[in-house]
């Protein structure tokens, strides 16, 4: 299999990787964060910012031979968790006695919700298979009508591990890899990466690292979405931990959708608000056009009334909801989208009551979070 040149990293066979090292992130300089950003090559000014202490090196999402199974994946809960509530078809994990992470992951200091993709991306398939892989791991491969596979990888908790489109010509783009998936020495599952970070150290004006404008705007959106982390990246995270991280996320910008508010305990879209997702989606479906490989992660929050576990639900319906109308209206490819609810823990307006402001959703470009933006060599 030959990847794609935007890949990002050489298929290889898998190696053991080091566990990641402290990290001493330092703020982009404005000069860095103001340069002319070339839509062909916006892996390259990443490569600026992009600072690996440790060379990643990735390997092939087919590589590994795989047993086909008919049934659904069994997943394990994480170490120290339980399932405290289903909502419709999200579980609530919650964490028995955790502080680590605190309420980077949830609502409340002990609450998450997983979110499930699976829907979305097997929306237009014509075939979908899944292969056991060994130590509790699975892949799943989505046909799509014009012969294009998505390949996804999840650990034994169900987190996605890696995940890549391979083309009718067997050229592999890399979307993400979490190269210490496998690492003995990692440290806990809800360790927050992003714990021991110093706080960010903002080089550009407040209004261009948060775009919230109340007229969608495609440059804007577009010329934010290109910009490179505003701190340096020296390693690569897995999705899952960029979910859970605010801090992490902290490394790069974000645009407020707030031409889109829900109605008060809804998840809907109404027609007559469809189209001001236009000018996202256009400026999204740029930066993909350049680089397939790019990765998204939309947020979906809440206001502060109600419960904690039902408005992480409901958030994370939210967030489904924006990806979801991106790829049926607008063609933006499912599987260049991430999503995550947060409830009210991210609260735009600080009050407990009823806020159309705080029902919204996010988005953010982690591609350089998420994988290497250049090419790894093997050691």
């Amino acid at each position: 299999m030959t990847p794609a040149p935007d890949a990002a990293a050489q298929a290889a066979p898998a190696q053991p990787a080091a566990p990641p090292v402290a990290e001493t992130p330092q703020a982009v300089p404005v000069e860095v964060q103001t340069a002319p950003v070339d839509p062909a090559a916006i892996n390259q000014s990443d490569a600026r910012v992009q600072q690996l202490s440790q060379p990643v090196v990735v390997q092939s999402v087919t590589v590994e031979q795989g047993q086909r199974v008919e049934t659904a994946p069994q997943y394990i809960l994480p170490p120290q968790t339980e399932v405290v509530q289903r909502v419709r078809d999200r579980d609530i994990i919650a964490i028995a006695g955790a502080a680590v992470v605190g309420a980077a992951v949830g609502a409340a200091a002990t609450y998450f919700i997983r979110s499930d993709d699976d829907q979305r991306l097997r929306a237009d398939s014509t075939e979908r298979y899944t292969e056991q892989l060994p130590r509790g791991r699975y892949r799943e491969t989505i046909v799509r009508p014009n012969g294009v596979r998505v390949v996804t990888i999840t650990n034994e908790y169900g987190d996605v591990i890696q995940r890549s489109r391979i083309l009718p010509g067997d050229e592999e783009v890399v979307l993400f890899y979490d190269p210490y998936s496998e690492d003995e020495q990692r440290p806990d599952y809800f360790y927050d990466p992003g714990a021991d970070l110093p706080p960010l150290d903002l080089a550009i004006p407040e209004d261009e690292y948060i775009v919230d404008v109340s007229e969608p705007d495609e440059e804007l959106y577009f010329n934010t979405i290109i910009a490179p982390p505003v701190e340096t990246v020296e390693r690569i995270y897995s999705v899952d931990e960029v979910r859970r991280s605010p801090r992490i996320r902290e490394k790069v910008r974000r645009i407020d959708v707030n031409t889109i508010n829900f109605d008060f305990g809804s998840a809907s879209i109404s027609q007559a608000e469809v189209k001001n997702l236009q000018a996202l989606a256009d400026a999204v479906s740029r930066v993909i056009k350049a680089n397939p490989g790019e990765t998204f992660l939309i947020e979906g929050h809440t206001d502060a009334v109600g419960k904690n576990i039902a408005n992480l639900a409901l958030s994370d319906e939210r967030a489904e909801a924006v990806a979801s109308a991106l790829t049926e209206y607008f063609d933006v490819p499912a599987e260049n989208l991430v999503t995550q609810g947060y409830g009210e823990e991210d609260l735009k307006v600080n009050t407990q009551e009823p806020s159309r402001e705080n029902r919204r959703v996010t988005l953010r470009r982690i591609t350089s979070l998420v994988k290497p933006v250049t090419t790894a060599k093997a050691q």
